[in-house]
């Protein structure tokens, strides 16, 4: 009897287990696999266990919808197969709403070659914090077209929250993003508004990049509004040899290697190292062998943004860090350039055109630092021979307005 008593309680455990792990997955992952054109597949309300990556794949038209961000949850805490939570390939008109994923062994949303793409009330999140182990990616459309990301959430992520990256038409607006590496990241893409979103207690808290190596070479026509761009000081935890690996910890806006970007309106807040930087591909120290790909940055507008700072130092762990701290201390500024103008912009006597400048205006609180490592520097972060220049009248201009970032969602 005893041992009838004991393989009962081993089968219930079993079929639990099953259920929890196996029955919701395999009818969903059925319904993604089924679904036409203008479905609407439901997550029901609870913590959903997943042992492997959902994928919906060449389909138009669909949309997938939880109960509420805390109420539907997709838990992959457990996942054996694959590396994604969800995987959405080759499809049009997707839209994502109320739901959460969670603890994804590699990215949580991915999303690629796909041509309007909606997420709305939307979290990815690892529950065990900052970590090098959690994936790199919360929200990750790339090598889209007509992206909006909307009142979305990500916590965690080993390189970005909410990341962007080679893609078209783009709106992430009225988010969250903290503790990952990079809060919200632009990366290789074009006609960009980023606006609304609240970004937090992240190594760097907005990031437009372009990077060499990629199938599209270059972005441009970004716009960074409205933002709250607050303590973005976390230790830099990415994976060794990734290039977000770079950030210093305690930087607020970053534009490496972009043309064409407008950063204003924004609340620039106790980010300890850099509240906003410039800067070209060369201060990765990074080679490059992309003979398409332009390291310089050119047109960027930075006007109206409030900076507030307390005295504290910068990060030590990062090169730049320690520069700007042997030169000032607790105290340092707010906007840094590194003073590399892109070549084929500039004329004879060495200046760049008007129209591809760097133009600073109307920022409240905000001191200037010019790097100047085309002109001092074998390496750009020797403190003690540095020369630099606070000096910000020739960036005292301004730029015609960027275009807005219309999509077809």
């Amino acid at each position: 009897m005893l041992k009838e008593y004991f393989n009962q309680k081993i089968l219930c455990c079993f079929l639990f287990l099953s259920l929890s792990f196996g029955g919701f997955e395999k009818e969903f992952q059925t319904k993604l696999i089924l679904a036409e054109s203008g479905d609407t597949l439901k997550i029901p309300t609870g913590i959903q266990h997943l042992l492997g990556t959902l994928s919906l794949d060449g389909k138009e038209n669909i949309v997938i919808s939880g109960t509420g961000v805390d109420e539907s949850i997709l838990s992959f805490k457990n996942q054996e197969d694959g590396a994604e939570g969800l995987r959405i390939i080759n499809c049009k008109n997707i839209r994502l709403e109320n739901f959460t994923i969670q603890d994804t062994k590699g990215d949580g949303i991915k999303v690629q070659e796909t041509d309007g793409i909606t997420m709305v009330n939307v979290k990815a999140e690892w529950t065990n914090g900052p970590n090098p182990e959690n994936g790199a990616y919360g929200l990750y459309p790339v090598q889209c077209r007509n992206v909006v990301i909307d009142n979305c959430m990500s916590v965690g992520a080993s390189d970005a929250g909410i990341y962007v990256g080679q893609s078209v038409n783009i709106v992430v607006k009225n988010s969250e993003a903290y503790h990952n590496v990079a809060g919200i990241e632009i990366e290789n893409s074009s006609n960009a508004d980023v606006f609304g979103n609240n970004v937090h207690h992240n190594t760097g808290g907005i990031l437009i990049f372009d990077l060499p190596d990629l199938i599209v070479k270059k972005g441009e026509n970004v716009r960074v509004f409205d933002n709250i761009v607050e303590e973005n000081n976390l230790d830099n935890f990415a994976s060794p040899g990734n290039i977000v690996g770079t950030v210093p910890a305690g930087t607020g806006i970053l534009v490496l290697a972009t043309s064409d970007v407008e950063i204003y309106n924004n609340r620039i807040i106790n980010n300890k190292t850099i509240g906003t930087g410039i800067v070209s591909y060369f201060m990765t120290e990074l080679p490059v062998t992309d003979s398409l790909y332009n390291p310089y940055t050119s047109a960027i507008y930075i006007h109206d943004n409030l900076f507030e700072r307390r005295k504290q130092m910068p990060t030590l762990k990062h090169e730049i860090g320690t520069l700007l701290f042997l030169k000032f201390g607790w105290d340092v500024p707010d906007i840094i350039y590194d003073g590399m103008p892109d070549p084929q912009y500039t004329n004879s006597d060495g200046k760049i055109f008007p129209e591809q400048s760097l133009c600073i205006q109307n920022n409240s609180n905000a001191d200037f630092l010019n790097l100047e490592i085309d002109k001092n520097f074998e390496k750009w972060y020797t403190p003690f021979f540095a020369r630099f220049s606070q000096d910000i009248s020739p960036y005292s201009c301004e730029l015609p307005p960027f275009k807005e970032t219309l999509t077809n969602q």
